[in-house]
């Protein structure tokens, strides 16, 4: 039989899908149009459905930016236990408990990297001496492209009373030499968390380069040591739970009352 082709096919026409042919209900019987018909139908829905399996793109969360601990310090056994190493004190503190290796040398700083919960983190020692820290810590963050809202630098400061913790979200350098370093090679930027250790003011007419250079009694090491553990929390909350939150648990104890 001879079927004219339309150049557009009519009302009564059944279409398949990809295909391209339409088959008019007048040209075949009813029962083989309703077959057709049903066919049709199947093609329609298995196009439909390939549609929107192809459209659907699987959701991935967003993996955690890294962070930069720095503690600051002199290298040397000379400055071990001094007043202007707790900083590196701190953070072996925080590498200690979190399992974290900071024995490798990289950056100019013996470094190590790990996690705090589900939070990668960087852990650095500056090798430079105190007044140079930036040298280092400055390559790092422009390496990884660490933003500086994720760089919280750890020191020590003689204006704060011994053992006192302050957790600040940016700042200038308060006459420390390593946090001018550090300032210097951020390009000027103060916008990067600190977190400040007391040791308070020396006594006397004592010259403060020899006092910041001075080891710890015992009983200032007690209480330091119970200011590591709050450091500690505090680092944790903070990379875990947000600055607010951190900041709120630092800046409203005070060094005896953290005893308790």
């Amino acid at each position: 039989m001879f079927i004219p082709v339309a150049p557009f096919p009519p009302a009564n026409a059944v279409r398949f899908p990809y295909s391209g042919y339409c088959i008019c209900s007048g040209l075949v019987s009813s029962a083989r149009m309703t077959r057709l018909k049903a066919l049709a139908s199947l093609s329609r829905s298995a196009a439909s459905e390939h549609s929107s399996t192809s459209t659907t793109t699987p959701q991935v969360e967003p993996k955690p930016k890294p962070w930069l601990l720095v503690g600051l310090g002199n290298p040397g056994k000379k400055y071990q236990g001094t007043r202007h190493n707790v900083g590196f004190e701190m953070l072996d503190a925080i590498a200690k408990a979190e399992g974290i290796s900071i024995s490798s040398v990289s950056f100019k700083a013996l470094f190590g990297k790990g996690r705090i919960g589900n939070v990668p983190v960087m852990l650095a020692k500056p090798q430079t001496f105190m007044n140079a820290s930036g040298e280092s810590v400055g390559p790092i963050v422009s390496y990884y492209k660490i933003p500086l809202s994720q760089v919280l630098v750890i020191y020590d400061d003689m204006d704060l009373p011994f053992a006192k913790l302050r957790l600040l979200p940016k700042g200038g350098h308060g006459g420390h030499n390593g946090m001018r370093s550090v300032i210097d090679h951020f390009r000027g930027s103060r916008d990067f968390p600190r977190l400040r250790i007391g040791i308070g003011r020396p006594p006397g007419k004592m010259d403060t380069v020899n006092f910041v250079l001075q080891p710890f009694n015992r009983q200032e090491r007690e209480e330091l040591d119970i200011t590591f553990q709050n450091g500690l929390e505090a680092t944790r909350i903070l990379l875990l739970e947000g600055f607010n939150k951190s900041a709120t648990f630092v800046n409203s104890t005070k060094p005896m009352e953290q005893l308790g």
